[in-house]
Order: C-alpha cells, then structure tokens, then sequence
C-alpha cells in the first residue's frame, strides 16, 4: 500500500482515537472512510504506528470490549483545549501566512506554532512532516510584507488603540502621494495581500488601503469610535477580490471547455450558476464594477462572453483591444 495511504489512513484513526470513551477495534474498522483498508490486521498496525510515533494509546475493558484511547491530557492538551490533529493541522497551517513573513503577525504566529509544536510528542513530529507530505498549501500570487514591518505594528497599535492615524499614502490610482488622516478599524488580508479598512478623513467615508503603498504611520492623540454599523463582511461583499465599486447585476456564458473547470469554484458568493445545452454555462452575479471584474473576465479568453450589462461588454472589449494595439 502506497506510505501516503498508510498517513491519512492513520489521521482518521487517531481522530477516532480522540473520543473521550475511546473506540472498539470493531469501531474503527466500521467508522474509516470506505476507500481505506478495514482489515483487522491492518487496523492494529496502525495503532502499533501511532504509538511508536508518540501519541501515548490506552486499551481498556469496557462492558466486556476492548476499547482503545489517547491517555487524558493528550486528548485534550490542557492549555488549549485541542486535540493532537487539530494541534497538527494549527501547527501545518503556518504556511497559510507566509506572506507576512518578517512582519509581527508572522512572529508572533511562529511562536505560537512552536508552543503548540511542544505539547505534540516528539516523535510524532515526523509523523506530522508526513502528513505535510500528503497535504500541501500552494498559495498563488502574493505580495510580502518583511520591509513593511514597523507600518503594520503601527497601524495594529492604532487599531487596538482606536486612534486616528495620519499617513503619507501612495495613491495607484492618482500616481501621487497624499497625506491621509484614516480612523482604523481592521487590518484585512485577502488575495494574497494586506489592507487597512477605515474611515478616510479626506474622502468622508470608509475607504480601503493597500498596507505596501501606506509610506509613514503616526499614531495621533485623537481617540475615534467605531460606527455601530459598521459591518466588514458587508463593506467587502461586493468586490471580486479587493477592489470595491458601484454594483452591477453581471451575466456571463460560458462555452463547453472554459465551463468545465469555471463551475467547480466560488468565485463570489452572489454567483448563481445555470446549466445549458451543449455543456455551456451562464453565470450570474451581483458584484462590483471595478477594473479587477474586467481582468478577470480575460483571464478566461475566448471561452466567456458578457453578455450584460452593455457597459461592461465595452470595457471588456476595449481592454482587449488595447492589449492588442499595445494603446
């Protein structure tokens, strides 16, 4: 049997392993995903694996049953309340965050992987780079953060603090710098990049900040309070990604090829998805109109076309030809 079977075989067993009145050796066989191995033998093995990987197992009579157990205080490590996978799959999801690397989110996030690294077994953290072996994060464009270090203490300060800031902001839309008085409310990570959401002073309404283009922070004495609401969920649903802009009811038609692999993804939770003759596809949404939506829209080619409203099958269209003319 492939060693990748073997690992996530093991994963659900330890899961089951974590119930406080343990599981029958009966149990387990019955309870494993179907694809998996359910022999008896082959259950055992499993066992003798996970307790030579560390993970301390008790077998105990109950009702005249064998009843296998992680021993207490490995079931539930006491200081987090966690079980030993969800320890793992906490300590595996670093990688999530990578793009903050050098920043004080990601230090902070390191050390508490490693308290959380130290309440595993020892041995069982080459069982864990196993597990890593079989699941792997891949996390597409990003931006990095390491040079932008001292801007994101700053601004958590602000936030914690509920104080305005003022900032020296590098405008991609103006190509010029201006100078910001913003009211923070959250720093927002989202596609691989870094925002500052908060009330623009200059603008009089909420606005969202790229962290990279923010030049200087300072921290002023002017406490603000944060509008009752004040909703984030709601001030992002809008936007494709990031970008936010006036909302338009968009619908697309996807041809056999390019619908094959568009229907399987949540784009934007207003899509709304219809099956059509001939393997086509018509996707519906409600969602802003921005310069994002255009891109995205010729990321699929061909294989889409717009077919409302009128003002985005234009900007589509003369996206296109300018990156055609190169004008």
């Amino acid at each position: 049997m492939p060693r990748n079977d073997q690992v996530t075989r093991q994963w659900h067993v330890l899961r089951l392993l974590e119930s406080s009145r343990g599981v029958t050796l009966d149990e387990l066989r019955e309870r494993l995903p179907a694809d998996y191995t359910r022999h008896a033998r082959t259950v055992r093995r499993d066992l003798e694996a996970l307790e030579s990987a560390g993970f301390p197992l008790i077998s105990e009579q109950v009702d005249g049953h064998v009843r296998w157990r992680l021993m207490d205080g490995v079931r539930q490590a006491p200081a987090l309340s966690l079980s030993p996978t969800e320890l793992m799959a906490l300590v595996m999801s670093r990688t999530l965050l990578n793009p903050l690397t050098g920043t004080h989110i990601q230090a902070a996030l390191d050390s508490a992987m490693t308290k959380a690294s130290s309440l595993l077994p020892s041995l069982s953290l080459d069982y864990m780079q196993r597990v890593q072996n079989v699941f792997a994060v891949g996390l597409g464009p990003h931006k990095t953060y390491k040079q932008h270090r001292e801007t994101i203490d700053r601004l958590t300060q602000a936030v914690d603090k509920h104080r305005t800031v003022q900032v020296r902001y590098d405008s991609a839309s103006r190509t010029r710098m201006t100078r910001r008085e913003i009211d923070p409310y959250r720093l927002w990570y989202a596609s691989g990049g870094l925002y500052l959401i908060g009330y623009c002073h200059l603008r009089k309404e909420p606005r969202m900040f790229a962290v990279e283009r923010i030049r200087s922070v300072t921290l002023t004495d002017h406490p603000y309070q944060l509008p009752l609401g004040f909703d984030l969920d709601a001030f992002v649903q809008d936007a494709l990604t990031v970008m936010r802009g006036p909302r338009i009811e968009v619908e697309l038609l996807f041809d056999k090829s390019t619908a094959a692999w568009a229907k399987n993804r949540i784009w934007h939770p207003s899509q709304r998805l219809t099956h059509l003759s001939r393997g086509r596809l018509r996707m519906v949404l409600s969602i802003a109109e921005t310069r994002e939506l255009t891109g995205w829209i010729l990321s699929f080619g061909s294989g889409v076309t717009v077919i409302r409203p009128e003002s985005l099958r234009k900007a589509v269209r003369e996206e296109a030809k300018r990156i055609w003319t190169g004008k």
